[in-house]
């Protein structure tokens, strides 16, 4: 589902990413933990097109990157790999002038052409998976920040996506607002949508992904089945880095 070889990315003189690699099947989640610096969210930028990098090729789906790839040379191209992988960020990013409904049918109608009825009726049924159907009338300044985020999940789930990105999406929250977010991960998890999912939260890690990767230094320096990695770490930096996070 995506590839990603010899990664590397710079920011001027600085290499963030310093060839990353790896792959994640259809239907697996992958988990990216590790320092702060380590180039998690960078890494996430560069596998949707929403940053250049300078080494390697990033494959999703039918569609390869490049470091050739730009916004103005190949706009068909990202446009795809857009539609095949969807991204939820960090903040909610939400219209605050539109209703929960009204944000969710905006790009389905706006990109994909399809009728307002049609993706009335998807976000309905996706507004009730996540936990969310009383609230399709309401503006984002009336939700907490959990049930915000469960709708910009929900939003990126209406534009069906093969694939989603997660860039540490419950570093905002509380742990409350945290665990509601995360129980909607994981029962998409549990549904077999793939996904890769930058975050902070080592219990979701170990009990959600297929495979966990530790960042460090623009390196992926451990990797492997969450048991493996949390029961027996094998690199300095995930011995270090876990002991700090169980703090």
């Amino acid at each position: 589902m995506i590839k990603v070889t010899n990664l590397v990315k710079r920011h001027g003189a600085l290499e963030v990413l310093k060839g990353i690699s790896l792959e994640v099947p259809k239907g697996e989640v992958d988990a990216v933990i590790g320092p702060s610096g380590g180039g998690k969210s960078t890494f996430l930028r560069c596998i949707n097109g929403l940053e250049p990098f300078q080494g390697g090729e990033v494959t999703v789906g039918a569609h390869t990157l490049t470091p050739a790839t730009t916004q103005r040379t190949h706009p068909k191209l990202l446009e795809g790999v857009r539609r095949t992988v969807g991204f939820v960020f960090q903040q909610f990013n939400l219209f605050p002038h539109l209703t929960v409904m009204q944000n969710l049918i905006e790009a389905p109608m706006m990109v994909l052409g399809e009728s307002q009825d049609s993706a009335r009726a998807r976000a309905t049924v996706i507004l009730d998976r996540v936990g969310l159907a009383s609230k399709h009338n309401s503006y984002p300044r009336d939700l907490s920040g959990g049930q915000q985020q469960r709708v910009a999940i929900a939003r990126t789930l209406v534009m069906r996506p093969e694939a989603i990105l997660f860039d540490e999406p419950t570093s905002a929250l509380d742990p409350v607002m945290a665990g509601e977010v995360l129980a909607v991960m994981a029962d998409l998890a549990k549904e077999g949508q793939t996904m890769i999912v930058v975050t902070h939260s080592m219990n979701f890690a170990r009990s959600v992904a297929t495979r966990v990767h530790v960042f460090a230094d623009g390196y992926d320096v451990e990797n492997g089945p969450p048991a493996q990695v949390f029961a027996d770490p094998q690199h300095p930096t995930t011995k270090s880095f876990l002991v700090q996070a169980a703090k």
